[in-house]
Parts: structure tokens; sequence; C-alpha cells
């Protein structure tokens, strides 16, 4: 019975919430739209960050119903906007590899509509609140705040991990590059000693006489 109280409660917050986080593979040379329905005077926050990829860079355009650019920026990695929508209806968020035209990037968009609800039956009554419900609300806060905290550190150990994968990638192409050379001299000082060494036969310094 508990267990079923808590994943009802679990899904009211998530009924509640406007937010979408998630994480997509944008192709070289691609572009891709997301779209988000607002209401009018309705808050919104947008925040992007490009985890790996060539330069870490794409280009991200914001746009309103009337297809008016509210937001527009070049070759970031990481950025974050919030708005007041104008106008109801549809916005519509680009991101742009177009500049690119070998490494594909993996972007990370976070994207929040409106007040995050309140804790179910917390604001229903206009009584003070109890410790028990101060103390939740105080608990969800500090949830949501752990949640962000751990999505940019994720975010963060991706891009370290991608970049340790590339100096070692190098490393490995360098030192096989070095022992190659390596082996190449030491044969050719072995073919050259070799020559030094080696009697030559009567007939051939005969010959080199004549």
């Amino acid at each position: 019975m508990l267990l079923l109280s808590c994943c009802c409660f679990f899904l009211t917050l998530l009924q509640c919430s406007n937010a979408v986080e998630f994480t997509f593979d944008l192709a070289d040379n691609a572009e891709d739209c997301f779209y988000e329905e607002i209401k009018r005077n309705t808050s919104a926050y947008f925040e992007f960050q490009v985890s790996a990829g060539g330069q870490l860079d794409v280009d991200v355009v914001l746009k309103d119903p009337n297809n008016q650019i509210i937001y527009s920026l070049d070759r970031a990695t990481f950025d974050s906007h919030q708005f007041t929508a104008e106008t109801t209806g549809v916005y519509t968020a680009c991101f742009s590899n177009k500049f690119s035209a070998f490494s594909h990037k993996i972007v990370y968009v976070d994207f929040q509509v409106g007040e995050e609800q309140a804790l179910p039956g917390v604001d229903e009554h206009a009584t003070v609140l109890t410790q028990m419900e101060t103390s939740s609300q105080a608990i969800h806060k500090g949830l949501n705040d752990i949640l962000d905290a751990q999505t940019h550190h994720r975010l963060r150990e991706a891009q370290g991990f991608k970049r340790a994968e590339l100096i070692n990638q190098r490393v490995m192409v360098w030192a096989s590059l070095e022992t190659a050379s390596v082996v190449l001299i030491g044969v050719l000082q072995i073919l050259i000693l070799r020559n030094f060494f080696t009697d030559r036969k009567p007939s051939q310094s005969r010959y080199e006489r004549l």
C-alpha cells in the first residue's frame, strides 16, 4: 500500500511538471528542430550544452510562433535563456551543425515551461503550512537541486571522458609512429654495419680496377 501511494505521488509530480529534458545526436552537416507549445505570459527557461563532438559548438536559434527570432547564438558550447511568451503558440528551438562536415555532436537540452507546480496537497489550503509540509517543500527543492547538479556533473564527465579518449588515441598513434621509426632505424643500422664488415670477392675487386 505504501509503495502504491509513493508511485501515485511521483506520477502526480510528473503530470504537473511542464519540463522536458533530453540528449540527442546532431549529425554532421545537419539541423534538428524541436517544438514546444507555450501560452501567452508564461515564463520559459531554455538551456543547452554540447557534451561531445568536434569543437563542442553548435548554432542555436529560438523562434516564436510568428517565426521571429527571439534568441540566437553561433558556435556556442553552453548557454541558457529565460523569456516570457508574448503570444500563444508553438515555439521552435533549432540546432544546426551545418558548418561541420565530419563530426557529429551530442547535445543536452533542458526546456522548462511555466513555474514548477507545488507538492500535491500542500498549497490547497489557506492555513499556515505545518512543519511536515514545510519540510516536504524543502526536501523537494533540495532534490531538484541535486538532480540539476548531477545532470551537469554527468555532462562534464562525458566531456572529460571524450577528451581523454581523444588524447589516448593521439598518444597511441604517436607511440606507434615512434615505434615504427625506431624499428626502421635499427634495421637500417644493421644493414649498414653488415655492409661494412662484409668481405668483397676477388672478382669484384678486379672488375673495379678495370
